[in-house]
């Protein structure tokens, strides 16, 4: 992990940001949690420090290393804890601790505990002062009253053991990574080309065009369905389990009516809502099990909280049961940089990027292929959430994409041709080859509209990308030409203030984690229909939806059906595909099959250009799931 850089704000002026806007601005101050809310206890969640990192990392190598006898020897839960976890001396020692303070204690991951109590209680136990806050306007993210802290001071328990206090705010600060087309950038209906595939045009695919594009259709032909694996969906909204069961039978896929579980985590997500994201939920579940019709499926689904979402992984890891995990929510990583900050608990500086990372590396070592949307604000991931131009643009990646052992999914366009009407005159937009998805490609017709980019929204979108600057560098990307540093001179401004503020500045060249890993179609304007059912408007089947949140759950998918045709889990699919690209076999064939991957080398997502090898605008390209799969087979499973 890099250093922490300098806090050029308050904590207020950042959670008005991190909470997308106006939800901070707009709040009222109810009072102490205790008065606001008599009856309520606070519940929180402590990381404790794994015992050996560089020896678990260390046996991570080895475990994805052919050579190695510890070779895809995965662990068990039980066995990551023994070797790698807190020892049981330090957990009894911290929860001793804790319960002499008045609050129970449960043990909910290796290096994760579970602490509740009486609000006044928890606070007086970690030095915070909590608030209740009611939303004036509309609720942002579905919530209109959260809690979040305003003042520390100095805890009444020994916090010596604990690395991060996660879950004194409940604010929603994670954006799920969907993209759906506004009405002036939406093509003539029936008018975008469909020649790249047999079936529906770009913009109206389902996963059986994403199936013969990317060439999953040979596996399908050799029974390979995805039978015996399941696909674990991380998520911060509920769904409709209809609505995938009912996009399935449409496309003439023959499901069992049981595959689809749902475990909720710290009391769910409340009812499906779109103000909380739910067609994001949706949509997860329908392409992961479109893609691998015979896998089961299981839905963690959590509140939009820090806390939600380190619970929900927390589940999902320490069950163990998914073999492969998907998770399409993100937020810009300097805000999970400074989640402690905004958690003021005395001293503590580890944040809750290293509780992903501890979480994650778990996964990797218990054999759990692990998906993360690379957000769909191309090499801009902070103006999301900080709009040009009140805020400055700057380079900048998500997390939790960003960790070292989950797979970045980047997006591209693909081929077609698009057919618009900017003031009543017919305009074509030719795509003639897969490129980066970036919606520059865009500005002939937002010029025709009269607008400039920021103002016809199509800067930044585009497949997320770039490189952290708080993650360093994994050991796959060591040595794989193409990787950069972060670039000097990237400040977030807010432009409103005068003089204007300089919220954050990222590191420059420091040595980051390079992403994406890995891309497929992921732009609206040549993408998906959802079938969805509307908390306002009811059920529909919606087309032209995209985003990284659509190539992150297809790779789930993808990775099912590998693990069938491999009999077993793949483990962290970077060390494949970075061990193709390192040893020459990438983007060359063997004997009767093509290349495993195709270098995309067109386009750009605003900040970074394809190019041949590898990008930071879509990763080491595209997978040709078929050829992949024999690759797998030759190079890699013995």
């Amino acid at each position: 992990m890099a250093k922490a850089f300098t806090i050029k704000m308050l904590v207020a002026a950042l959670a008005a940001v991190a909470s997308s806007g106006a939800m901070a601005a707009t709040a009222q101050d109810l009072g102490k949690v205790e008065q606001a809310a008599p009856a309520q206890k606070l519940t929180v969640t402590l990381a404790l420090s794994l015992r050996d990192r560089d020896a678990a990392t260390r046996y991570l190598q080895e475990a994805h290393s052919p050579a190695s006898p510890n070779y895809h020897k995965f662990l068990t839960p039980a066995e990551f804890r023994a070797r790698f976890a807190p020892s049981d001396a330090t957990v009894a020692r911290v929860s001793a601790r804790l319960q002499a303070a008045g609050l129970s204690v449960k043990r909910i991951g290796s290096a994760l505990l579970q602490v509740s109590g009486p609000a006044a209680t928890v606070q007086k136990a970690f030095g915070a002062e909590v608030h209740v806050f009611q939303n004036k306007t509309t609720a942002q993210a579905g919530v209109s009253r959260y809690i979040a802290p305003v003042r520390s001071g100095t805890p009444s328990v020994d916090l010596s053991d604990v690395q991060a206090v996660i879950g004194l705010d409940s604010r929603p600060h994670f954006r799920p990574h969907l993209r759906q087309l506004p009405s002036h950038l939406q093509p003539a209906a029936g008018k975008a080309s469909g020649t790249v595939t047999g079936g529906n045009a770009p913009g109206q695919w389902t996963v059986t065009d994403l199936a013969r594009y990317y060439n999953i259709t040979p596996l399908y032909n050799q029974g390979i369905h995805g039978k015996g694996a399941t696909i674990g969906i991380v998520t911060l909204a509920s769904f409709t389990p209809a609505d995938a069961f009912q996009y399935w039978s449409q496309i003439g896929l023959n499901t069992d009516p049981n595959r689809l579980s749902v475990v909720n985590i710290d009391g769910g997500p409340g009812a499906p809502s779109d103000d909380a994201g739910s067609d994001e939920t949706t949509l997860d579940v329908e392409q992961s099990g479109g893609i691998a019709p015979d896998a089961k499926i299981i839905v963690y689904q959590a509140p939009n909280t820090t806390q939600g979402f380190v619970d929900a992984f927390a589940q999902a890891i320490e069950s163990n049961t998914a073999d492969t995990l998907s998770v399409s929510w993100g937020e810009w990583e300097w805000f999970d940089q400074q989640a402690q900050a905004a958690n003021p608990v005395n001293g503590q500086t580890t944040n809750v990027l290293q509780a992903y990372h501890d979480l994650f590396l778990q996964a990797a070592l218990q054999g759990q292929t692990m998906f993360a949307a690379a957000g769909d604000a191309g090499a801009y991931d902070v103006n999301r959430a900080a709009p040009l131009p009140q805020y400055s643009k700057v380079l900048s990646v998500d997390s939790p994409a960003n960790q070292q052992f989950i797979t970045a999914a980047g997006a591209t366009t693909v081929p077609s041709t698009l057919t618009f009407h900017p003031n009543g005159k017919a305009m074509q937009v030719k795509i003639p080859r897969e490129r980066a998805w970036g919606w520059d490609y865009l500005n002939g017709l937002c010029q025709a509209l009269g607008k400039d980019p920021v103002a016809c929204g199509t800067f930044p979108v585009g497949g997320g990308g770039g490189v952290s600057g708080f993650i360093s560098r994994p050991f796959y990307q060591y040595w794989v030409p193409g990787m950069q540093s972060t670039p000097a001179g990237q400040q977030l401004v807010d432009n409103s203030q005068n003089p204007p503020q300089v919220i954050a500045s990222v590191p420059a060249n420091f040595k980051g984690r390079n992403v994406p890993d890995i891309s497929m179609n992921g732009d609206p304007e040549t993408g998906y229909v959802v079938y969805y059912t509307s908390s306002k408007t009811g059920f529909s089947v919606l087309s032209n939806n995209g985003g990284t949140s659509f190539v992150a759950p297809q790779l789930a998918g993808i990775t099912a059906l590998l693990n069938q045709s491999m009999g077993g889990r793949l483990g962290l699919l970077n060390f494949s595909l970075y061990g193709l690209l390192a040893t020459g076999h990438a983007y060359h064939g063997h004997g009767h099959h093509g290349a495993p991957l195709r270098e995309i080398t067109a386009g750009d997502n605003w900040g970074y250009n394809a190019h041949r090898g590898y990008n930071q605008a879509t990763g080491v390209g595209v997978p040709d799931v078929a050829n992949l799969d024999a690759a797998l087979h030759r190079y890699f499973w013995f």
